[in-house]
């Protein structure tokens, strides 16, 4: 016949060490809870904020050289979603699964005309723009005068020699459709931070 050995008194834990190890298990489930809202209320901000970015304010980056002087390839800006636009805004299109910034001349129903040297008149009077360095007829295969179609806005790039604007029918006018937005703020460079004009 076999013995059992005796293995000595079983300890119980102390009442004071249970509570210890359930505050510390209510602990983190508490935190792990507590990220877990934190995360997804991150996620939630996050989404609002693509979202308004993307239908309000979109961020666009300047590419070539038909704005120069104003805005420069790899500048950085932000665009207000707007319907409403005045002569001298700078616009954000679409066009062929691109987008172009140029600056509004005319709105649908005006006149614009354009002398050999350049001169741009609207409805007759001479623009005043101050935002060019340098005036040329550049790359124009309609003619002037030419009326701005219902709906539309005519527009040209600030660097009038090698912009495709307006001026060529291969851009033409732009509809109410085309438009991203108006183009309010420079983010980037640094150093060139501020509004647009």
């Amino acid at each position: 016949m076999k013995m059992k050995k005796n293995r000595g008194p079983i300890e119980i834990p102390k009442t004071s060490e249970i509570e210890q190890v359930y505050r510390q298990a209510s602990y983190r489930k508490r935190l792990m809870e507590a990220i877990r809202r934190t995360v997804f209320m991150l996620i939630v901000v996050a989404a609002f904020a693509v979202l308004i970015a993307v239908l309000f304010l979109p961020i666009l980056r300047i590419y070539g050289k038909s704005m120069h002087g104003t805005l420069d390839s790899g500048d950085i800006v932000l665009s207000v979603k707007s319907s409403n636009f005045n002569t001298g805004d700078v616009v954000a299109f679409y066009y062929n699964n691109n987008i172009l910034v140029k600056r509004v001349i005319a709105e649908a129903g005006d006149w614009v005309d354009m002398d050999d040297d350049g001169t741009v008149y609207v409805n007759e009077v001479k623009l005043v723009e101050p935002y060019i360095t340098e005036k040329a007829y550049g790359e124009t295969d309609i003619t002037f005068p030419y009326q701005v179609p219902e709906n539309r806005i005519f527009v040209m790039g600030d660097n009038r020699e090698v912009s495709i604007d307006s001026r060529n029918t291969s851009i033409g006018t732009v509809s109410d459709e085309q438009i991203v937005g108006k183009l309010v703020f420079k983010i980037w460079p640094l150093q060139e931070i501020g509004t647009i004009k």
